[in-house]
């Protein structure tokens, strides 16, 4: 059973499947983009409003990806030493560093929505968007990952292992 998937609430999934499609979507944007820019440039002409908004979608790609790996467990981890703890042992552990997890994406969710409300009454350069939709995906990410960090550390207090919540494929 997948933390996010199989054993998880359907709204979860649902933000799962959601956060997915979103990365998919926004990274074949970029990348059709990034081609479209890269022709022009060859052509000897530049388009500065397609950097900015590849700029754009990169951070909520970034934002968004980040959450799309914590979703799966998948983001990097030193597990040498957790490994050789005992299974009540390695419960615990895994909980602590999700709790830690927690409270580091709060903080940064937190200051993120500060930063995003305070940057309304600034605009992009060529967009001449607000720039709080560049920074937006900061605190959505952040939410995001709290969402899938949040319901892993349910599953490990309740006993469920890490091969059982992230099975290898």
């Amino acid at each position: 059973m997948h933390a996010t998937t199989h054993s998880s609430p359907p709204l979860i999934r649902w933000i799962g499947k959601l956060v997915d499609w979103l990365v998919i979507g926004l990274g074949g944007s970029l990348a059709v983009l990034i081609f479209i820019n890269v022709l022009m440039h060859a052509a000897g002409k530049d388009l500065a409003w397609l950097t900015e908004l590849g700029e754009m979608i990169m951070v909520w790609v970034t934002f968004l990806g980040g959450a799309a790996a914590a979703q799966r467990g998948a983001h990097m981890s030193i597990n040498e030493f957790l490994d050789k703890l005992s299974p009540t042992g390695r419960k615990w552990a895994d909980a602590a560093v999700q709790t830690f997890t927690l409270v580091i994406v709060a903080v940064v969710l937190y200051y993120g929505v500060g930063i995003v409300r305070g940057s309304w009454g600034n605009v992009l350069t060529t967009l001449e968007w607000p720039m709080a939709w560049q920074y937006m995906p900061l605190p959505l990410g952040m939410g995001l990952m709290g969402v899938f960090v949040g319901w892993d550390l349910i599953l490990i207090l309740r006993g469920v292992p890490r091969e059982q919540r992230y099975p290898s494929d």
